[in-house]
């Protein structure tokens, strides 16, 4: 499963997923993930547009690096575009409550900044 990452100024990074969420593709990204989340004095957008399935074992990676990054002090929101399928696992399940989802990544990234 691919990950990359953007950094969009000294205050934000962009990391993109693409893929599938699941079981091998969480294990594949995981280590990456956390240390690219893990950036100081960042803000963090995560990209999941072009996620194409999003399991519980994706949804845990999500709130395990969105609370770490809340314990240093930074903020993590997710970018969904048109992705529906993800947007609704992300609301079935309440996780939107806890990490802010939003449909245009301006929105995305004037919440991270916020």
């Amino acid at each position: 499963m691919p990950i990359d990452f953007e950094d969009c100024s000294n205050h934000l990074r962009r990391i993109v997923l693409t893929g599938r969420l699941d079981l091998p593709g969480t294990a594949e990204i995981d280590t990456k993930f956390a240390a690219l989340s893990a950036a100081a004095e960042r803000r963090v957008v995560v990209d999941l547009v072009a996620v194409s399935f999003l399991a519980s074992i994706g949804i845990r990676s999500l709130i395990t690096n969105a609370k770490a990054q809340q314990s240093r002090g930074g903020r993590m929101v997710l970018f969904v575009g048109d992705n529906a399928p993800v947007a609704k696992t992300l609301e079935a399940t309440g996780i939107d409550v806890l990490i802010p989802m939003f449909t245009t990544f301006a929105e995305a990234e004037q919440a991270a900044l916020a």
